[in-house]
């Protein structure tokens, strides 16, 4: 795609010496792209607190629940290095508007399936644009901001995930407890929003497009989905369709590794790399690329998994579930704008990573002691503590990647740590969903032999034969014993992650801190200097 470069670009890239945008000019262009970004994040918090009654009316049971999540976050994950390069050569804001346009076709889908398997399809197509939203935020941010006044609006950015975050389960389990809508205008609802985002992106969002002939690496793209795709089939049905260890395991361990090194001979050699070898030279990429990874088990565990907990163990309503999840959310926007605000204003970030790990670290921890019957405001302040952590980690892992990098490579670098940070989280989601489902059977077991004679005379009667539960229909003696289940269950799922989050906080320790520099790119800063 070709384009004249407006004032204030030279040979196609942006001339930093021009005067920057005041506090209101970015604002406005921001406008539509947190909308973007609040439409993207929407897509994934307004059907969590309807995902147990979705999965019930399609008659599918733990493994469609997971896979309902685990579908879009495997796009997602796929396809974000492929939007970064892209974002690299063609117009970023034509790509944000694609993205929404993908995104509200895999929406309709979704909201029209009849089955499990259709919902999964569509859930593929809404990822692929919530990949390219995701990935071009933080590269059209990166764009018009220096790095040192990044940390504020990052903190804009964190409130948004916040506010979408906190507003989706509630307006989800509103939209599921009335008769009139139902759970498929879970779907629907994100469409009006998308659209709304394209014009106000179009009115609002202008950037320079670098003019160049490009070939994009379809291999690569191709390569790193198969070796994901995978390795998440393998974590999904693992101890439960075939063992741990088995010939399964072994060919599909086998061939993740096989499509891992291929990705990277043929990345090593493309013209146009969508994931860039070079940049993991640098300690702070790499570093922070990885413990994306770790970061990503614990931030999607957080909000899969919760409405599982609050409807089958607590026997809450769904849109009492999302409520239920305030204090979390609340933890997440206070240390993000907080964060932001601050790291803007001292330009360091180091402790801010140190901190946040620390506390989703104890956060999961707490999460792990949980039962069914546990006093709610402890599992309250266990969640403000993992929401306070998030929202020191999350953006500020990007930020501190794009310090090291030039213009040329801010797409390439910001869609590689969403990309890490969507790998953990799909592969969490999967491996931590199958561990769920057979924690709980494990539960339910123990607790029906305990019931005694009167526990077999039940037997699995309300249960669904393996599905998601319901509650209502199950015998008193036998509605207990699932609650408990769930509630241990669940409580093993943030047990399993806290490890993950251990390792992320270790990561962040060994990043060397550079502070955060009044110019876009390293070679200006440099000259300031």
């Amino acid at each position: 795609m070709a384009t004249t470069a407006p004032a204030g670009v030279r040979g196609g890239h942006s001339s930093y010496d021009a005067p920057p945008m005041t506090h209101r000019q970015i604002v406005e262009a921001l406008s539509g792209l947190l909308l973007g970004m609040f439409v993207a994040i929407l897509s994934s918090t307004v059907v969590t607190n309807a995902l147990p009654q979705i999965i019930g009316d399609l008659g599918g049971g733990q493994s469609a629940y997971t896979w309902v999540v685990t579908a879009t976050l495997l796009s997602m994950t796929a396809t974000t290095p492929l939007w970064g390069k892209l974002a690299d050569l063609f117009s970023k804001k034509l790509l944000v508007q694609i993205s929404l346009l993908v995104y509200s076709a895999g929406s309709i889908l979704a909201g029209l399936a009849q089955s499990p398997e259709s919902l999964i399809a569509a859930r593929v197509v809404q990822g692929v644009g919530v990949g390219g939203l995701s990935a071009l935020a933080q590269i059209v941010m990166a764009a018009m901001i220096s790095p040192r006044e990044r940390g504020r609006y990052s903190g804009y950015l964190g409130a948004t995930f916040a506010l979408a975050t906190v507003g989706g389960p509630l307006l989800g389990g509103v939209i599921t407890d009335t008769e009139w809508l139902g759970w498929r205008w879970c779907f629907f609802v994100g469409v009006p929003f998308a659209l709304f985002a394209m014009v106000v992106l179009h009115k609002t969002l202008s950037l320079p497009v670098i003019k160049r002939k490009v070939k994009i690496d379809w291999t690569g793209a191709f390569l790193v989905s198969a070796a994901v795709s995978l390795l998440l089939v393998w974590v999904t049905f693992a101890g439960d369709r075939y063992a741990w260890a088995s010939w399964q395991t072994a060919a599909m361990i086998g061939g993740a590794v096989a499509l891992g090194a291929a990705f990277v001979l043929v990345e090593s050699r493309a013209s146009e790399p969508i994931m860039p070898l070079r940049l993991f030279k640098d300690r702070t990429i790499a570093l922070a690329s990885l413990a994306s990874l770790f970061v990503g088990v614990s931030m999607f565990s957080g909000t899969v998994f919760f409405s599982q907990y609050f409807q089958l163990a607590r026997g809450e309503s769904p849109t009492m579930s999302g409520v239920m999840t305030f204090p979390m959310i609340g933890g997440l926007f206070l240390s993000s704008t907080v964060s932001g605000w601050l790291i803007t204003k001292t330009g360091r970030w180091k402790s801010w990573l140190v901190a946040g790990g620390a506390l989703v670290t104890a956060g999961l921890t707490l999460l792990g002691t949980m039962r069914y019957d546990t006093d709610y405001w402890i599992v309250a302040l266990s969640m403000a503590v993992v929401g306070l952590g998030l929202g020191m980690v999350m953006q500020n892992l990007v930020l501190c990647t794009q310090n090291q990098v030039s213009m040329e490579d801010l797409g390439s670098v910001s869609s590689t740590v969403t990309f890490f940070r969507s790998l953990g989280g799909a592969i969490g989601v999967s491996a931590l969903g199958a561990i769920l489902g057979s924690r709980v059977t494990h539960h339910v077991e123990t607790g029906v032999a305990e019931l005694g004679p009167r526990g077999a005379a039940l037997g699995d009667s309300g249960t669904g034969g393996g599905g998601i539960p319901d509650l209502t229909a199950v015998p008193e003696p036998l509605r207990t014993v699932l609650e408990a289940a769930y509630g241990h269950g669940v409580a093993d799922v943030f047990l399993y992650s806290a490890p993950c989050a251990l390792v992320a906080l270790v990561l962040t320790v060994f990043i060397k801190e550079v502070a955060l520099r009044n110019h876009s790119t390293p070679k200006a800063a440099a000259q300031e200097s």
